[in-house]
């Protein structure tokens, strides 16, 4: 099941039976607005805090998700999630929902395919039958944690990004239809030095390029064996960097199978920055507009590379550089077999 290095064969490839996402009013203006399963029209999602507001959000993904699995939450036997907010407070509150056994992740914005490796590493396994893997972010939350409240209306400069608010779920299983998770590559924690807190695309692409590296070296294959490579939420000034630094390492990946989901979520036109950012960011466009390219018979192989950059207030305060991390998954999706 381990080949090479840090790349994990799932032989019984588990089956994505169902996925689900949640967007707010600035996804709902983007061009991916018709793969949200819902869409809210601001920011308070009938809540009296963002930070409830956040965990209604992946609390509606789950549920979503599970309903169009047609199954019901007492089935899902493991949860596994990961969000932004200290001791990440809205995973483990919506496992108090949920009520079903809970495993939370941090892996900052990778956790979304953090929690996708290691539910299909549970599926493949036969530990359980019924894995639900999510994570989520909330651009008011994140922003008040880690930088300044939205309502101090202080300045950004173009290297920011613009963090989703959003939420992404999938439903695994050990049988069933739908697209497969066949490997992942778990990613390695890369330091550059960096510190800026607004400069998150930059920190981050070294750890997506380590990481793509290692998953076409671990399976001997090349990047034209995949329909489409998408890293997490570089942006477009991280994305720059990474197509540089695969340069580099002699990895040709054509222009037109790399992309972002930073880049993919919002319009050029929108104020977004350098692109978009967050734990849902990578959530909601590979559950969401991804998947559908892929039941669509658009896409039949692809690896997503979610990036996480893994700062805290306290470390950035200290002056810390910011370590990073990718966790790539490949997904296929052969309708002729189905």
């Amino acid at each position: 099941m381990l080949q090479g290095h840090q790349t994990w064969v799932y032989p019984n490839k588990p089956t994505i039976l169902a996925a689900a996402t949640v967007g707010g009013p600035f996804e709902a203006e983007g061009p991916l607005a018709e793969d949200f399963d819902i869409l809210h029209g601001d920011l308070w999602v009938g809540q009296p805090t963002y930070e409830k507001a956040e965990k209604k959000m992946l609390e509606e993904a789950c549920e979503m998700a599970i309903h169009k699995a047609e199954l019901q939450k007492g089935d899902i036997q493991f949860f596994l999630s990961g969000d932004l907010m200290n001791q990440i407070i809205t995973s483990s509150f919506t496992a108090r929902t949920l009520g079903v056994p809970y495993l939370g992740l941090f892996g900052a914005c990778s956790s979304s395919m953090e929690s996708l490796a290691l539910g299909s590493l549970l599926i493949d396994s036969k530990s359980a039958h019924y894995v639900a893997c999510g994570a989520s972010s909330h651009n008011a939350t994140v922003e008040k944690q880690f930088r300044y409240p939205t309502e101090y209306g202080s300045q950004k400069p173009p290297t920011a990004q613009w963090t989703v608010t959003g939420a992404g779920v999938a439903v695994l299983s050990s049988q069933g239809k739908g697209p497969k998770v066949i490997a992942a590559t778990i990613g390695r924690v890369v330091d550059m030095g960096i510190s800026d807190p607004f400069n998150m695309g930059a920190a981050m692409a070294p750890a997506a390029v380590d990481t793509i590296q290692a998953h076409l070296r671990d399976l001997r294959i090349s990047p034209s064996d995949y329909d489409l490579i998408v890293t997490g939420d570089l942006g477009r000034v991280g994305h720059t960097i990474a197509v540089d630094l695969l340069k580099k390492h002699e990895i040709d990946i054509p222009e037109e199978i790399f992309t972002d989901c930073g880049l993919l979520i919002y319009r050029e036109d929108q104020p977004v920055m350098a692109g978009g950012s967050g734990c849902g960011c990578s959530a909601t466009v590979t559950y969401g507009h991804i998947l559908n390219r892929m039941k669509n018979g658009e896409l039949k192989k692809v690896l997503i590379v979610a990036t996480g950059a893994l700062l805290s207030p306290l470390s950035f305060q200290q002056n810390e550089s910011i370590p990073c991390i990718a966790h790539a998954v490949a997904i296929e999706y052969d309708q002729d077999v189905d």
